[in-house]
C-alpha cells in the first residue's frame, strides 16, 4: 500500500503486479477516515472478483455503478464489523450525535455509520442520503422496512424540512418533529416521526436520520378497526385511544 497525491475526486486504485502482489495506492490528500474506507472497497474488488468501474465520481451516487456500491458496502462490513457494532448500535440514543460518536469510535465516515446504524437499529428509522437535494440512498431499520415505510429515490428533500432548512444553510441544532407523510411515498399511518440532520458543504449532500418515537404503529385507517379489535379486544370505554401506539421518551 502506498500513498500518492491523486486527481482531486480519485480515491484509489489498486493492480495486481506480475510478482503476484497486489498493490492499493490511496490518495493522501484525503483525510484518513476516507483513506481507510477507500483502502478497504479496493480490498473489495479483489476479494469479490469486481473490475472497478469509474465512469462516474466515487462520491457521487447519481449512477453508481451496481458493483461499486457492491464494494462500498464490503467495505462497511470491514469498518463497522456487525458482532462489534451492533451491540453499540442496541446502547446508543437515537439522534445524530449518536452516529457522530459511533463514527469516531470507529474512525469511520458519517455516510457509512450512518446507514449501518439505520439498518441494525431494533427501531423504526432511517437512513437518507440526499445529493443536490434529491434523494440518492436510502437505509431502513427491519422494523420500518415492515412498517412499509418507503423513501423514494429520486425525490426532492421536502421543501420545508428539517433537512432542506440545513441544506439551505441553517444550523443543525438536534432533532426536529417531521411529517412523515413528506418522506414516506404513500404514507396513511399515524406516528410521532423526528428528523435529524448533517449537510456536508464540500460534496452538496444532505445525511437525515428519521426515526419514529413510538413502539408499535396503528395500521392505516382502512385497516384500524380490525387492528382495534384484534388487539384491545372488547373493552370497557375509558376515553383513551389505543393510537398512534405506545410512544417512548424523545432522546
Amino acid at each position: 500500500m502506498k500513498q500518492e497525491v491523486l486527481q482531486e475526486h480519485e480515491d484509489a486504485w489498486s493492480v495486481r503486479l506480475s510478482n503476484g502482489k497486489y498493490r492499493i495506492c490511496v490518495n493522501c490528500a484525503h483525510n484518513s477516515r476516507r483513506q481507510r474506507f477507500s483502502i478497504c472497497h479496493e480490498v473489495a474488488h479483489e476479494a469479490l472478483g469486481i473490475a472497478a468501474d469509474h465512469r462516474s465520481p466515487s462520491w457521487s451516487f447519481t449512477r453508481r455503478p451496481p458493483g461499486e456500491i457492491a464494494c462500498d458496502v464490503f467495505a462497511a462490513e470491514l469498518l463497522l464489523p456487525f458482532k462489534l457494532f451492533k451491540p453499540r448500535v442496541d446502547a446508543a440514543d437515537m439522534n445524530f450525535a449518536a452516529v457522530s460518536d459511533l463514527a469516531d469510535e470507529f474512525d469511520a465516515s458519517l455516510m457509512s455509520t450512518g446507514s449501518r446504524f439505520a439498518t441494525f437499529s431494533r427501531e423504526l428509522c432511517a437512513f437518507v442520503l440526499s445529493e443536490g437535494g434529491k434523494v440518492r440512498y436510502c437505509s431502513r431499520s427491519t422494523s420500518l422496512r415492515g412498517a412499509k415505510a418507503w423513501v423514494r429515490l429520486g425525490m426532492d428533500l421536502p421543501s420545508d424540512s428539517y433537512s432542506a432548512r440545513v441544506r439551505a444553510g441553517a444550523a443543525a441544532a438536534g432533532p426536529e418533529e417531521a411529517e412523515p407523510d413528506q418522506w414516506f411515498e404513500g404514507w396513511e399511518r399515524e406516528g410521532s416521526l423526528y428528523e435529524d440532520v448533517r449537510h456536508l458543504a464540500a460534496w452538496d449532500q444532505t445525511l437525515t436520520l428519521l426515526w419514529f418515537d413510538d413502539e408499535d404503529l396503528p395500521p392505516p385507517a382502512a385497516e384500524r378497526k380490525r387492528w382495534e379489535e384484534e388487539t384491545y379486544g372488547l373493552r370497557e370505554l375509558d376515553g383513551e385511544l389505543p393510537w398512534p401506539g405506545r410512544s417512548k421518551r424523545r432522546k
